[in-house]
């Protein structure tokens, strides 16, 4: 009888370990900065859909260029290369000084969080400067 045995999965390795065989460095900042940057887009998209014709604008000129000259698909598009540019280059950069790299995820997390905050108070102030017609 041929027995065959498998290695128990560590359902406390991360995925990315469990993925390529090793873990990534700095996983739980590159996640935090992705999660902020996916937030910012979001909160863009929100704005934009339902206060344009408002006035509303994206505010960053390169963004605005790509949102101008491909639409609102290409603003997506360059805010993920421009995130993953950003989470590539610290992964290279953490191959040697991890603290520098951990440094730049930390700050570039808290920009784009206070760009999000700021992109959810103006919803807020505008969405209650809106009269609703329902009521």
């Amino acid at each position: 009888m041929d027995e065959t045995t498998e290695e128990p999965v560590d359902d406390t390795m991360s995925p990315t370990k469990r993925l390529f065989g090793r873990q990534i460095p700095l996983e739980r900042e590159t996640l935090l900065f992705v999660v902020a940057s996916a937030l910012d887009v979001v909160m863009t998209w929100i704005l934009l859909n339902k206060y344009q014709a408002d006035g509303f604008v994206e505010s960053n000129p390169i963004a605005r260029f790509f949102l101008e000259s491909w639409g609102p698909r290409g603003l997506v598009y360059f805010k993920f290369v421009m995130v993953a540019f950003v989470a590539v280059i610290c992964q290279i950069i953490a191959l040697k000084r991890e603290d520098i790299a951990r440094r730049i995820l930390y700050f570039a997390t808290a920009l784009v969080a206070c760009v999000v905050i700021y992109s959810f108070t103006l919803l807020v102030r505008y969405s209650s400067a809106v009269p609703n017609p329902f009521g």
